[in-house]
Formats: structure tokens, sequence, C-alpha cells
């Protein structure tokens, strides 16, 4: 007898699943059963969170749908944050979550609760398999809404007693998706905007990426003399060192990239809209005669802000490719190699005459970043959630492929180690590090640990200063003098590293920070041990100058 939960997994093997990251509960033990057999890598993780943001983080590198499962009740609670980062990062993703048997419904059980109502607001459909021969339909329309028009999270509850009953059913193959695509009228309209622009911008985000669209784009920019901005958290689109690139929007941004986004005559949208934190809180090109071309697969252009001149249905990739075929000018020179000097300097470390002294048994990070662009090279993957630390690490890290920036744009903490420990397991042969607040390494830290057992590496550099730092800035400014609620007391976290059975180094000094980090790499990449550096900053230097 093949059971449902055999099923379920035998339809993850169909659409391409080749791993997933859970929390085990006895609500679905049937489709554990079902992975004793299979191809599947089964990821055995520490907290539902740390799982769900794993898959997230997954699908965001990949654009295929990141697959985690939790249980009913608290499993699904911890998961829900990765679920609103999906949402609001327009990530593919399907978590299965096991529910209470069917017979037991509407009678207060044990750990019941309704996912259609938890989840409805923050997934793109809620499934509950009520049905054990729709099995293999269910995982097929899963998959395919997680991944069509704006992608995003799909949850898929399964009912414990459903699960133990005999499949019998119809064995359904993945679906298609479109990617869209610019029909010649709308081709032609853009040929015609850029061909009398000025000051033409792409701005590029979002999903739909891989590292071929990245190279297509840069050159057409670079061939055209068309400067790229990036959207917020979304800084690997086309490489750092790109003629084209022009930097980013956002929190911590350039006021140079501001300037640029205001005074382009022709903005060219590509995968990302013009959200809140791009525009800096609705007020950067906002006016109605403003000329925008938005290449979205989002019809409803959710988030979108300001002028819509042009929507074409089409992802990234195609819509590129479409690029490439208009007969476009090209645009002034000298604002070209502007915006990329603008950039370049934005990222630069400034020298150690000019930095803030820092007390006795403290380190720079702008020393710590210096280190990290040296000794990480190109192929660097950098993950981190929310707090200070991230925009250090948005400003300094340079990401030369696609993928290589795993962040959170809803602003959620806890992100930092789940989405190391995905992207170190998807892309072994490449170095990955995650930058992470105290506040937020102790978050999902735990997941550490899965790493150790997955036999996985990753670099995780810890700024360490006893605050939530980001918060703490908040209050200053509204109630200066009077701190409250921001200060934490934390442990060694080099040594934490040591008790999960990774490699440990603390730095306290500047002069530690160069040697700590190439050990710290040594033990990444030649051994596969996943490492912290952990870093004592001092409370009062903040964010980068």
């Amino acid at each position: 007898m093949v059971h449902v939960g055999k099923e379920i997994v035998n339809a993850l093997e169909a659409q391409g699943v080749e791993r997933t990251f859970i929390v085990p509960g006895e609500s679905f033990l049937p489709v554990l059963d079902g992975l004793h057999d299979s191809s599947i890598d089964t990821v055995v993780c520490r907290q539902e969170g740390g799982a769900a943001y794993m898959a997230e983080a997954q699908g965001k590198a990949t654009g295929k749908p990141g697959v985690a499962m939790v249980t009913r009740g608290p499993g699904a609670s911890n998961a829900f944050v990765a679920i609103h980062a999906a949402w609001q990062d327009c990530t593919p993703m399907v978590l299965f979550v096991g529910l209470i048997p069917f017979s037991d419904r509407d009678r207060e059980s044990f750990q019941e609760f309704d996912p259609k109502a938890w989840f409805g607001t923050q997934a793109k459909q809620v499934f509950v398999l009520d049905d054990p021969s729709s099995a293999s339909r269910v995982v097929a329309d899963a998959f395919f809404q997680a991944s069509t028009g704006r992608p995003g999270p799909v949850v898929v509850g399964l009912p414990e007693d459903v699960l133990y009953e005999e499949f019998e059913g119809t064995v359904y193959p993945p679906r298609p998706v479109s990617r869209g695509g610019a029909s010649q009228g709308q081709r032609d309209a853009v040929e015609k905007q850029l061909a009398s622009a000025k000051r033409p911008l792409i701005y590029a985000g979002g999903p739909g990426w891989d590292q071929e669209t990245s190279r297509k784009l840069a050159e057409f920019a670079d061939a055209h003399n068309i400067p790229v901005v990036h959207d917020w958290r979304a800084t690997d689109r086309i490489a750092f060192s790109a003629a084209a690139n022009a930097g980013w929007l956002g929190y911590g941004r350039d006021e140079n990239v501001a300037r640029l986004l205001d005074d382009a005559d022709v903005l060219v949208q590509v995968g990302a809209a013009l959200t809140d934190v791009p525009t800096d809180g609705y007020t950067l090109r906002q006016s109605p005669d403003a000329v925008n071309i938005i290449a979205l697969m989002d019809t409803a252009l959710r988030g979108h802000s300001g002028a819509v001149t042009e929507h074409i249905v089409a992802s990234p990739a195609e819509f590129v490719d479409a690029l490439a075929t208009l007969d476009v000018p090209v645009a002034d020179e000298q604002r070209y190699a502007a915006a990329h000097q603008a950039h370049l300097d934005f990222a630069a470390i400034s020298q150690p005459d000019t930095w803030r002294k820092a007390p006795e048994g403290t380190a720079h990070l702008e020393e710590v970043f210096r280190q990290l662009q040296e000794q990480v090279g190109n192929d660097g993957i950098y993950t981190f959630g929310a707090g200070d630390h991230c925009i250090w690490a948005q400003r300094f890290l340079r990401t030369e492929q696609f993928p290589s920036q795993l962040g959170m744009r809803n602003g959620s903490m806890g992100y930092s180690v789940p989405a190391a420990v995905a992207a170190a397991l998807e892309f072994p042969e490449r170095t990955v590090v995650t930058i992470a607040g105290d506040g937020e390494y102790l978050m999902n830290g735990q997941e550490f640990a899965t790493a150790v057992q997955e036999g996985t590496a990753f670099l995780a550099v810890t700024v360490t200063n006893g605050q939530y730092s980001t918060i703490r800035g908040h209050q200053e400014k509204y109630f200066p003098g009077r701190v409250s609620g921001t200060q934490m007391v934390n442990p060694d976290f080099a040594e934490v590293a040591k008790a999960f059975g990774g490699h440990g180094e603390l730095v306290t000094a500047d002069d530690q920070a160069a040697g700590a980090i190439e050990r710290a790499l040594r033990k990444v990449r030649e051994e596969r041990v996943p490492a912290i550096v952990n870093v004592i900053v001092a409370q009062e230097l903040g964010l980068p100058e």
C-alpha cells in the first residue's frame, strides 16, 4: 500500500525537490515515513522558525519553492514569521503543516487551529488535504501557486488521519509556469521612451533572477550608459564591480542614489516595485508625471508607488532578453561614469585616522569589514536579517555573483544563521558569510547545530555590543538619555561555537581581526567546519559614517 504520506513525498520528488527543512511532529508521521526511502535530503532543524527561514532562503536563492515541514499549533505559529517574510519578499516556498485528525476538527482538540484563518492574509493560498485521492494534485497546485505570477508562500495543511489512508488517486506532473513577455507594441513603447531619454535609469530587484539574466542586464546597461540602482536587500542583481552598478536604495543608502532616482527622466523597473523603503517613505519619485516603465509579473502591482507609464507582465529574464533587441541610443557617458564612481566611493572603507576612538577591549567594524573584503573573494554569499549590523553588510560586502545577498526586506530578525545554513547546503562550493548582531544571533543561532549536524559550513560574524542597536538609536532620537528595554548581557559566541562543535574566534581589538577571520575561513573552506568570529564593538560607535 502507498499511503498518502508516501504519495506526498513522491509528489515532491516529481516537483524536483532535493531538500526539505523540518522539525518533526507526530501529526505528519506518514510523511516522515515516506522520506525514509526518498532521495530528498531531510534537514532536521532545531526550531520551526529556523526551518521555515531556511526554506525561504533556498527559495530566494534558487527561484524554486523552498520546502519546510512543521507540526500543528505551536509548530505552525513558530513558522509563521517566515511566511510573512516570504510574502513581503515575493519568495516561492511551500510550508507543509501537520493538522489534527479530520474527525477531531472544530472540537478545540489538542493543538487545533484553523490554517486558513491563520495564514490566509500572508500566503498566496492555503490548502487543506481532506481528500486522500487529491494528494498529488494538491502538491502540484501548491508548487504552481508558489511560483506563478508574483511568487510567494503557499501553505498545505495535512490532517493526521488522512495521511494514513491509501492513495488511489491520479499522479499529477509539475505544471509549467509562464514567465510572461513583452509584446511588440510594448517593446516599441519602451524603445520610444529610451530613445528620447536624457537621463535613463534602471531599477532592479525582486524575484526571477539568475546569473545569466544578471550578466545580460549589466551588458545592456553598459552598452547604453544606463546606470542600474538596486532595491533594498537586493544588491546582487548585477555585479558589484559592473560598470553600470550605481548602488542601492533604502535604509542607509547614499544620497547620490536618491538623486539618480528622482532626476531620471525615464525609469525602467526590472522585477521590483517602488515600495515605501526605496522611496524613503513615499517621498522619492512620486510625481504623477514621472515616466516609469515597470516589468513585473504581479498584475496587481502591489506595493508600487508613483506613476505607471507602461506595465509589462514579464519576468526579469524575459524582459532583459527583450531589452537586448531594442534600438536604443547611448546615454551620457559622464553621468554614467560618475554614478558608478559614487557607488565605489560609498562602499569604500575609510582610513583608520578618520575612525572614532574605540574603547579598550573593542574593535572597529571598519577593520572587520576591510578584512572580509580582502579575504572572502568574489564567490561570497552573504546573509543577514535585521538591525544596524545589516547596514554595514549592505554597504561594504561586495556582491559579485547572483545569488550573493540573502536578506530580509521585511526587517525580520533571526534570519541570518538559518539562511546561511540553507545557502551553504545549496552552494557548497562557495564561501557563505553571515553577519549577525548579538540580538539577532540569539533568535535562531541554535541552527548552528544544524550546520554541524549536516556537515556544512559558513562563517558567522557576530557583532556584539550588548544592545538592540536600531531600537536604541530610535530611543535616543525621541527620548534622549532614557535608555530602556534595549540592553542585553551576552555569552561569548566564540565559546558557543566551540560548544556546538564548530570553530570560534574572539576579536576585542583591530589587530586581531585579520588573523581571526583568516583562521575561521580556513576552517570553513578546508575542513567544512562552521565558525563564529565574535567581534566586540562599542555601543556608541553605531552606523558607518
